[in-house]
């Protein structure tokens, strides 16, 4: 029988916490420490989790602890320096979205990882999800066609602040538009990955907060491709409870496919998925909930596969500097007020 696949956790925040659960959750998982600098938080941790050892100090985590793989769920402009020590010591990493807050530590962290030889996990956990999951097999297997035009779009109410307030404070968050829509680049481009990479980028935004005008709570960009295809990421947050639609369609077919609930962790949210081939429609009868909490689990259930096995996750490094490097050309694109070409600035 195998041992349990040793994890530690970075961040015991809202999100932070899903992820603690997440991981004590899985059988074939053991979460044998817990980093939080709050003394409050470092509480709680160790009353849910008597079994693990709290920490103050992530890096003190990585260098007193042993363990197999840290899952990194810190504020995104703390990641970099984590996920390298913890590299640095031959450890995998399971590292939430953003990877970082600019370019060049997204590619600090790719190359730390090739330089170190361990597998890198980017925390784009809807690849995973029943739903979400299930689209790209349905396009690979050729039901619509060729995907030519892809949109994702999310309404929701506005951002949780996050510890310290750090998700409004743009020294530390490094953009809204890496919180959340970084999900739909991500989802967009796998779907038309087919069509090999974006090339130009085009985004708009705007906000309430004067005081804030680069927290973006409207947000849309449109990405297109050399051979014609297209994506459309689009996003409120000045609108209520939490609300996502996918739409693609093919030289053959197309499909819709949407999401409700109250919060994004709903666990009893409502959900669709219709696809017509040219000729039919059919609505997918999905077997499991979709869902984010459900899709973490499904997360920490690869990183165990991964650790043990060697196999590559569903999100790697590359797919992690995409999804963050096309958030922040977006970033610029709307700064600029033009069209950016963006296959340059990614090249690893």
């Amino acid at each position: 029988m195998n041992s349990p696949v040793r994890f530690v956790l970075a961040g015991f925040g809202a999100w932070g916490k899903f992820h603690a659960q997440s991981i004590a959750g899985n059988p074939e998982a053991e979460l044998v420490a817990i980093s939080v600098p709050s003394e409050a938080t470092r509480a709680e941790a160790q009353a849910l989790y008597p079994q693990a050892q709290i920490f103050a100090d992530a890096m003190e985590m990585i260098a007193q602890t042993e363990f197999d793989i840290i899952d990194i769920a810190t504020p995104s402009h703390t990641h970099r320096e984590i996920a390298v020590a913890a590299m640095s010591r031959g450890k995998h990493v399971l590292l939430e979205k953003p990877m970082a807050i600019t370019l060049e530590d997204c590619k600090t962290i790719v190359a730390a990882a090739k330089e170190h030889g361990v597998h890198l996990a980017v925390g784009h956990e809807l690849r995973l999800s029943s739903q979400w999951g299930e689209i790209k097999k349905i396009i690979e297997r050729g039901t619509i066609g060729d995907p030519q035009y892809v949109l994702v779009e999310l309404s929701r109410k506005p951002y949780r602040q996050g510890a310290s307030g750090w998700r409004y404070d743009p020294a530390r968050v490094g953009s809204w538009v890496l919180e959340e829509p970084i999900h739909f680049f991500d989802l967009a481009r796998w779907y038309l990955e087919g069509s090999g990479d974006p090339v130009e980028l085009y985004a708009y935004g705007n906000s309430r907060d004067a005081e804030r005008p680069g927290l973006f709570d409207n947000f849309s960009a449109m990405f297109k491709y050399a051979n014609g295809s297209y994506g459309v990421v689009s996003q409120t947050l000045a609108a209520f409870e939490h609300h996502q639609t996918v739409k693609v369609s093919g030289t053959k077919g197309a499909l819709w496919a949407g999401w409700s609930g109250a919060l994004d962790r709903t666990l009893e949210p409502s959900y669709f998925l219709k696809v017509f081939d040219g000729e039919n429609l059919e609505n997918v009868k999905m077997e499991k909930h979709s869902g984010e909490v459900f899709e973490l689990r499904e997360e920490i259930a690869q990183c165990v596969e991964m650790v043990r096995t060697g196999k590559a996750p569903i999100a790697t490094g590359l797919d992690g500097l995409w999804s963050a490097g096309l958030c922040l050309v977006a970033e610029e694109s709307i700064r600029q007020g033009r069209p950016l070409p963006v296959g340059e600035m990614l090249k690893f």
